[in-house]
């Protein structure tokens, strides 16, 4: 199979601390991920004045703050993220980050960003939508909080702006943060797949890992987390996010479930040739047999080792005649 695309999401684990984030984008390298992204965007084109948070991101020691205050901690610079990149660069890795407006955007697309993210949240935003299907890039469509007729409008609308379906990819998202495992619905990702003849990925707001490691299992390309370095950090995200040790750990139970999921063709495999003459079954003489004596279901039974006349011969066997002597056990020739 293809090899799956792992996204650590660092989104905005950061804090609006550019230390922070570099920290994430030196974890997720060192957990082997192929990208980390971020989030761009500015909270006043995101958010009316009064908008309510989340209620996972609601914080009982600021009751009253709205998503606009929260968001405007968590902005990065046109410098930060400049900073960000030329970070992963050195840290090998690929930069990404979701934008939430036309402006951000095409700041992306400066940076030479070649993948973009549609988050949940901006599905049903034509316009945005229609923009970036414009872009002739490739996109990761996120598909949190959706119907399956939202998500064929969709892709509809980035298509018809431009935007081949061999260019995206449907991720399956549940918005829950973090999500209970009775709402993953990890089947309403191939069923996707079908219905839209699109390649399918998963983006995890579940708290442990095994959920990504069974999208994989089930045909996912792309698997997204979020990451952070600790759990008990301040922040909305934090607590459905792996720490860093986890995330190894995910990230080399995916690569073990890619190697393990093969080619699909059944043949003996390389490593359990040489078990074969152990475990398979010959004909052998089920006592002592003498020459001229013909062979029957008396005298012939199939036991191992499988050096001999295998066991599918034993039709043909039957009713010839031994050409020598034979000891109880041993093996039949023609």
């Amino acid at each position: 199979m293809t090899r799956v695309t792992i996204i650590a999401e660092a989104g905005v684990n950061h804090n609006g601390d550019l230390t922070l984030g570099k920290r994430l984008v030196e974890a997720a390298a060192n957990a082997g991920a192929d990208y980390v992204k971020f989030q761009s965007f500015s909270a006043a084109r995101l958010t009316t004045v009064s908008a309510p948070k989340a209620k996972y991101q609601v914080e009982s020691k600021s009751p009253t703050e709205t998503q606009r205050d929260m968001l405007q901690k968590l902005e990065l610079s046109e410098a930060m993220h400049e900073e960000l990149l030329d970070h992963c660069r050195a840290m090998n890795i690929g930069f990404l980050s979701t934008a939430f407006d036309r402006e951000n955007l095409d700041f992306l697309i400066s940076l030479g960003v070649s993948l973009i993210k549609v988050p949940s949240g901006e599905i049903t935003n034509i316009p945005y939508l229609r923009y970036i299907g414009s872009l002739g890039k490739k996109v990761l469509l996120s598909t949190g909080m959706s119907t399956l007729g939202e998500i064929e409008n969709a892709l509809n609308v980035l298509e018809e702006a431009g935007a081949s379906r061999r260019l995206v990819t449907v991720l399956h998202c549940n918005s829950a943060y973090p999500t209970p495992m009775r709402d993953v619905n990890l089947n309403a990702m191939r069923n996707m797949g079908n219905a839209f003849d699109v390649e399918i990925g998963y983006s995890d707001h579940t708290t442990g890992t095994e959920v990504p490691i069974a999208a994989v299992a089930m045909g996912a390309s792309i698997i997204e987390k979020h990451l952070t370095l600790n759990k008990e950090l301040t922040g909305p995200d934090h607590r459905a996010s792996l720490e860093p040790h986890e995330f190894v750990s995910m990230v080399d139970c995916i690569r073990n479930i890619e190697a393990a999921l093969g080619d699909g063709v059944k043949r003996p495999s390389p490593s359990e040739i040489e078990n074969k003459s152990s475990a398979r079954k010959s004909l052998v003489a089920a006592c002592n047999i003498k020459a001229g004596t013909q062979f029957t279901v008396e005298n012939i039974v199939a036991k191992r080792p499988g050096t001999g006349i295998p066991a599918t011969q034993w039709d043909q066997l039957m009713n010839r005649v031994a050409s020598k002597n034979y000891r109880k056990d041993d093996l039949i020739e023609w």
